[in-house]
């Protein structure tokens, strides 16, 4: 089986534009998959969203950026040009995008802006499909700019000279490889998840210790998955932030439907799921569906019971929102409950000390001889019934995978195993086995 192999020090490119010039076009163009929202309003694009990308097998971090606006701007507005000069500044490499045709007060600010960085910069004319307005396009060359490549990011002209352009202009000399071939080497993806307006972006950029994630008292200011990397006690850590996620009959905006579809489906590409649920408002009938689809999933998670600063710091009103949890979510009682705070900063050690746990039971392996080994003293300690409609037989098991920790048992009659029964053996598997705070996925199929 081949290693997992991830990678660190590696060179960072960052695309910068006004808004709809084609960043995340490009972006997605570059990666070859849809990894950033593409629309035609203007400003889609908030957070910088960033992804590992291979091109001619050398690994780089791409970053998309939010797009540079000083008409009519409001204060989340403001927040996105802050975060896209904070990109700028730390970036080895930033490939502007300026579109084809007339060049823009906003163009030529930023084009301002980026003089101090030429030595490192990539100047792009986007939207010249087929050499459409080309003649137009030259005169970017009165910015005193030496190289100018034409391209189209969403048919894909001259995208390959660009590649070119990027590998020649970057150094790889740091880049190593991260070999996950033992618990201890292997990354932690966590992915918040909650409605919109509950600490998501606070505790991602508390984890990071950078503010990545624009913070806003407006819901729904996350639209992209935000993607940010850590050190906590020598492990590593992937922290997803998420658009919050609404009820259905409220995500009109199609921006927010494809924000609410990319956090939904985060869960398929994250370890373990960090339920962001407000403490004074409880759980939501989203929080719930949340909650299942992680489970359903064999993916861990951790509710954290956010904003608890504000509540009343004693052990019973602890115990009173705990339990009202445990009662809503009946066969989820090894998922833990965590009071924090993100904004203080209370309880978040907690989180990643229970993920690290977490992380480990979800790639346990339990051995077939050991496995049954167990299944018969379970067997013995609670036999199968006898009834001529009930009497089934379990002949053995295995482990089909690790996170998700999924088994298979083997019976005679399958029809006839009830759920009761299935539910005993999972007891088991937890307590003797040692998954006690992950879901385990467990499956019944005829030994015949």
């Amino acid at each position: 089986m081949a290693l997992n192999i991830k990678y660190k020090n590696l060179p960072s490119v960052v695309l910068a534009g006004r808004p709809n010039v084609g960043k995340s076009t490009l972006f997605n163009r570059l990666l070859r998959k849809r990894r950033a929202i593409t629309d035609p309003t203007p400003g889609v694009t908030r957070d910088p969203v960033e992804a590992e990308c291979l091109i001619d097998e050398k690994p780089l971090r791409l970053i998309d950026t939010g797009g540079f606006k000083l008409a009519d701007c409001d204060s989340i507005d403001k927040l996105v040009v802050e975060k896209t000069l904070e990109a700028i500044k730390k970036a080895d490499l930033v490939v502007l995008l300026l579109e084809a045709g007339e060049i823009t007060s906003e163009d030529e600010e930023l084009i301002k802006i980026l003089r101090p960085y030429h030595k490192k910069l990539i100047v792009t004319v986007n939207k010249t499909e087929g050499g459409r307005h080309q003649a137009d396009a030259w005169n970017v060359l009165a910015f005193g700019f030496e190289k100018v490549l034409m391209i189209s990011a969403e048919h894909g002209d001259n995208i390959g000279e660009l590649q070119q352009e990027i590998l020649r202009r970057l150094d790889f000399s740091r880049v190593e490889e991260i070999r996950q071939d033992s618990e201890e080497n292997k990354l932690i993806r966590i992915a918040l998840l909650g409605k919109p307006n509950t600490g998501k972006s606070t505790l991602s950029n508390r984890l990071i210790g950078a503010n990545t994630s624009i913070v806003s008292d407006i819901p729904g200011t996350t639209r992209d998955t935000v993607e940010g990397r850590f050190r906590w006690k020598s492990r590593e850590f992937i922290i997803l932030d998420t658009a919050g996620i609404r009820r259905k009959a409220k995500v009109t905006e199609n921006i927010e439907y494809y924000s609410v579809n990319r956090a939904i489906k985060t869960i398929n590409d994250a370890d373990i799921i960090v339920l962001m649920i407000d403490a004074a408002e409880g759980l939501s009938d989203q929080d719930k569906k949340i909650a299942a689809l992680a489970h359903d999933k064999g993916r861990g998670i951790i509710m954290a019971l956010n904003k608890w600063d504000t509540m009343p710091q004693t052990k019973s009103a602890f115990k009173t929102a705990e339990d009202k949890i445990h009662f809503q979510f009946g066969q989820m009682e090894y998922a833990p409950i965590i009071p924090v705070s993100a904004k203080e900063g209370t309880g978040v050690d907690k989180i990643l000390s229970a993920a690290v746990k977490m992380h480990a039971q979800l790639n346990t392996f339990i051995g077939t001889s050991q496995l049954n080994q167990a299944l018969e003293k379970w067997l013995q300690e609670y036999p199968p019934p006898s009834g001529p409609r009930t009497r089934f037989k379990v002949k053995y098991a295995i482990q089909k995978s690790s996170s998700p920790v999924h088994f298979i048992f083997f019976t005679s009659r399958t029809r006839a195993v009830s759920d009761s029964y299935v539910s005993y053996l999972r007891n088991k598997i937890r307590k003797d086995l040692g998954f006690s705070l992950v879901p385990v996925l467990l499956e019944i199929k005829s030994s015949s």
